[in-house]
């Protein structure tokens, strides 16, 4: 599990692409000093196996389903990602419940900067829709963000100067694609409700 607490960044140094899926090389200069074989990190928000590792890199595997259904598939050398370590089990939770099971991509739509701050608005799939709302918690490319205006078919959120800064959020322009994870909480709840509904026809 992760917080979508983004410790930084890392730069893609190496992509190798196969009959399986695809093989990516990370190098960050972040204090990665627990990695190990086997160890799960969020990579702009999927949850991805490290393979292998070095004193500043590390390797994991893009698993065919992986490559089709995140952007990464589409990442080149010389590309920055968001990273973050799995949760340990006496670590602060300062974010929200994230798994890395990225539900969809997203497209940005507009960037503007209001103040010091800035307002990313983006495209609503209509299969997510009904779990992204006002005020809500949604993860984009890691980072754990609240809902700060939610249309029919777009919403935004408010990005402070320190998110911008520590991550990629800083190199998205309109256009560009965002992975989407919508809290699961409202999944868990929706399928509460479909059971609920479900048992009440059946009697």
């Amino acid at each position: 599990m992760f917080t979508g607490i983004v410790e930084g960044p890392g730069e893609i140094v190496d992509v190798t692409d196969t009959d399986g899926g695809r093989r990516l090389r990370i190098r960050t200069d972040l204090a990665f000093d627990d990695l190990h074989h086997g160890q799960s990190i969020a990579v702009s928000g999927v949850c991805l196996t490290v393979e292998a590792f070095g004193d500043d890199w590390f390797e994991v595997f893009l698993a065919a389903e992986t490559v089709e259904k995140t952007y990464l598939g589409d990442v080149v050398e010389g590309d920055r990602v968001n990273l973050e370590r799995a949760l340990a089990a006496d670590d602060r939770f300062d974010g929200h419940i994230v798994q890395g099971h990225v539900d969809g991509t997203t497209t940005v739509t507009n960037v503007e900067r209001v103040g010091d701050d800035w307002f990313f608005e983006f495209d609503l799939p209509e299969s997510l829709a009904n779990y992204v709302v006002q005020k809500g918690s949604v993860c984009l490319d890691g980072i754990s963000l609240t809902v700060a205006d939610r249309r029919e078919d777009s919403f935004a959120v408010a990005i402070i100067p320190t998110t911008y800064d520590l991550t990629t959020l800083s190199e998205k322009a309109v256009g560009d694609p965002i992975h989407v994870e919508v809290d699961v909480v409202a999944k868990y709840v929706e399928s509460m409700l479909d059971g609920y509904a479900e048992r009440l026809v059946a009697e």
